[in-house]
């Protein structure tokens, strides 16, 4: 007999308690169940509403629901969900055409996560150091910076520096060369042995804590791989799609990436999309057998993409994005102004953090973040003293200042 697992039978303790029987510990979530979301909102089991500050790691820029991709995902569900590439569908061409004009690459790889997409990546450099630029082969080297984060398959963790993603699941893969992060003059260096093929980074670093690099270093980074015949591969699964203020983050400094990968608010949190786009001259030295995925492209991701992507477009979420974000760090820097919790606030668009004063093992943000979710707003700490702030790029501005209110009064009013 199949168990009855509607929300009413159970509280949120008890569902709780279940994931935590029943499933692997590799999570630590903050204590609420939530089981309905719209637009800039969620509620969990109790009816309680809460204004989603993280938008499920930029997954739902398009914010929870939204009925047009969801009725792009009812239609197709409808029809046709599943092939694998064994054969065409009627959906992908017109998807790989869309996405290719609507970010201005030649040709685009389909695939289903971010770190799908980061790996296919790491793949499509190899193969293009080999077949294009000359390496030797098994000798290609691909430049990473600390602080990195794309995921935690092994060849993600590879070129971690988090101890957490690290320890106890050598040995790593080789290949990887790590830098700091903007450092410009370390770049220049390590792109002097001929056998660099890519040099992989997030515009800005989400789970180190929306760490800003100088304006420029981007920029500069880029020209020093041309000069170096380095592929300038961007991992903007989390920064690209409107987050920033600028459909991609490479866009502030006046560039297209030779890679770029994109996942997350791809399918507007709706269904596991990312892509991997690029040039002919790169994307081509791939071919048939040397890598898929029997869900990459299936019609029912490429539809329910494409109304992700026009959504982005026709509400204009870069703008909104860009507008929201100076008022709410304008609105940060005046708390942190009355306070010495908090003591910096770092961002572009809606993608922001305020570090509080405090150590990385210290209990302090995560306390702040039960105290949000109490007063109606949920975010989740990262690095232990950093609290990442990332709403829906659907947010008007009257919900955000009603949001800066609510985290004003609870950090000044809160008691270490």
């Amino acid at each position: 007999m199949i168990q009855d697992t509607t929300q009413a039978v159970w509280t949120a303790q008890e569902l709780i308690d279940i994931e935590d029987k029943y499933g692997a510990h590799n999570y630590h979530p903050l204590p609420v169940v939530l089981a309905k979301g719209e637009g800039v909102h969620v509620w969990d089991v109790d009816g309680k509403k809460y204004y989603d500050f993280l938008s499920a790691y930029s997954a739902v820029n398009q914010g929870h629901c939204h009925p047009k991709i969801l009725k792009a995902l009812y239609e197709q569900g409808q029809q046709l969900t599943l092939t694998s590439r064994a054969f065409h569908n009627n959906i992908l061409g017109l998807y790989e055409k869309y996405i290719t004009e609507y970010f201005g690459y030649d040709k685009v790889l389909p695939m289903n996560t971010g770190v799908e997409g980061g790996e296919t990546a790491v793949k499509l450099c190899r193969k293009w150091a080999y077949e294009v630029k000359g390496v030797p082969m098994n000798q290609a080297k691909i430049i990473f910076v600390t602080g990195n984060f794309w995921g935690r398959t092994l060849a993600a963790i590879s070129s971690s520096t988090d101890p957490s993603s690290t320890k106890g699941f050598g040995p790593y893969m080789p290949g990887y060369v790590l830098i700091p992060y903007n450092d410009l003059e370390a770049l220049e260096a390590a792109l002097q042995d001929p056998n660099v093929a890519g040099f992989m980074v997030e515009p800005i670093q989400g789970e180190a804590g929306v760490v800003v690099p100088d304006e420029g270093y981007l920029k500069t980074a880029f020209e020093l791989c041309q000069k170096n015949n380095v592929l300038f591969i961007a991992d903007e699964v989390q920064t690209g799609i409107a987050r920033t203020g600028k459909l991609i983050a490479c866009e502030h400094e006046g560039f297209l990436p030779d890679i770029l990968i994109l996942g997350k608010a791809l399918s507007g949190g709706v269904f596991p999309v990312s892509a991997v786009l690029a040039r002919d001259e790169i994307m081509l030295t791939i071919k048939p057998g040397e890598h898929g995925s029997t869900f990459g492209g299936n019609p029912l991701a490429c539809a329910v993409a494409m109304a992700a992507l026009e959504v982005v477009k026709d509400e204009k979420l870069s703008d909104n994005a860009e507008r929201l974000g100076q008022i709410f760090r304008a609105r940060m820097n005046e708390m942190i102004g009355k306070t010495d919790l908090a003591t910096l606030v770092r961002g572009k668009g809606l993608l922001n953090a305020v570090v509080i004063n405090d150590t990385e093992d210290s209990d302090t943000a995560w306390n702040i973040c039960l105290a949000l979710r109490d007063n109606g707003l949920l975010a989740k700490p990262t690095h232990g003293n950093i609290i990442r702030f990332a709403p829906p790029l659907v947010m008007t501005e009257e919900q955000l200042h009603d949001c800066c209110d609510i985290i004003e009064k609870t950090i000044l009013n809160f008691e270490v």
